[in-house]
């Protein structure tokens, strides 16, 4: 393996003597499975309402691909005008309540993922981080209608004792923080996760009821206090929007109602997966798997056409 610290620089805004004790750390990295953009919105909710600094900066050229993930560019008549550097940066932020914690936000490396994923535990242990909690959404055959559904994993089971699984052992493509979390675990470092369920529907759209969900959720397992206002009040307007959308389409209103006798009969059961179907039985493996393949691939046919 290539030097893992030569993958990021420090800035030169570094900690003051005693600012960071024991920290938590927070990993938003988009380009995987992150669902109505929920891991994304969190992020940019914390950076746009929270005092930051950035501490480190990654190296994106050397784990980044490019055509895969073609970064915008700005063309006016006969010239072009700007291009939106991808960046991978660790920043420093104050909560609501003057807590410091860290951010990791930024696409997820393409490649040399163990590589990354050294880098980061480099730094986890340069800052003497406590805690590493990712975040992102996955699509489910769930409804708007009900509560938002959380799967919670962590190298110590203690930690999310109040998140009920909600399917046994599978089998799912691979993501940088499922290897970072899987890692920092090997090495005795305490790190967590959240997953959260949201709408098949609307998994290709920005959805912020997922993405306040996911804050609320790092929230209550780290105590940090965490911006959630505005995010809640975009949620209800998005529900109005698919509310009145369902109504005004018989086939929408049947495929929601449907999805409600669904969940309806999980959380009466306790005992149902909520990908299964109404008589089937438990998804394998390989079917969530499957499934999970093809929102990625769906997601880079959108990029492809360079929607939003």
């Amino acid at each position: 393996m290539l030097d893992p610290s030569t993958l990021y620089q420090l800035t030169a805004q570094q900690p003051a003597v005693g600012e960071l004790q024991q920290p938590v750390m927070v990993v938003a990295l988009t380009g995987f499975v992150d669902a109505g953009q929920a891991g994304r919105l969190a992020a940019e909710q914390i950076l746009e309402t929270l005092e930051h600094r950035v501490l480190a900066r990654f190296d994106l050229d050397q784990v980044y691909d490019y055509r895969a993930r073609r970064p915008a560019m700005v063309f006016d008549g006969d010239h072009w005008v700007s291009y939106e550097t991808p960046s991978l940066e660790l920043s420093l932020v104050t909560d609501s309540g003057g807590r410091s914690f860290l951010l990791l936000m930024g696409p997820e490396p393409d490649i040399q993922w163990e590589r990354v994923t050294a880098a980061i535990r480099q730094l986890v242990e340069r800052y003497d981080v406590s805690l590493t909690v990712s975040a992102h959404a996955i699509p489910m055959a769930v409804p708007h209608t009900r509560p938002i559904g959380v799967t919670a994993h962590a190298t110590d089971p203690g930690l999310i004792r109040d998140y009920q699984p909600w399917v046994g052992q599978v089998r799912v493509p691979g993501n940088l923080g499922g290897l970072l979390e899987l890692r920092l675990g090997q090495a005795d470092r305490t790190a967590a996760g959240f997953a959260v369920h949201v709408p098949h529907y609307v998994a290709q759209n920005n959805y912020p009821v997922a993405a306040e969900a996911l804050l609320s959720a790092v929230t209550r397992l780290t105590g940090l206090a965490l911006p959630t206002e505005q995010l809640a009040d975009q949620g209800r307007q998005v529900r109005v929007l698919l509310d009145e959308q369902a109504a005004a389409d018989s086939e929408i209103t049947e495929m929601v109602e449907a999805l409600e006798r669904q969940y309806d009969a999980f959380v009466g059961s306790q005992g149902r997966s909520l990908l299964a179907a109404d008589t089937g039985s438990l998804p394998t493996g390989d079917e969530l798997g499957a499934e999970l393949e093809r929102f990625l691939a769906d997601e880079n046919e959108r990029r492809g056409r360079g929607d939003a």
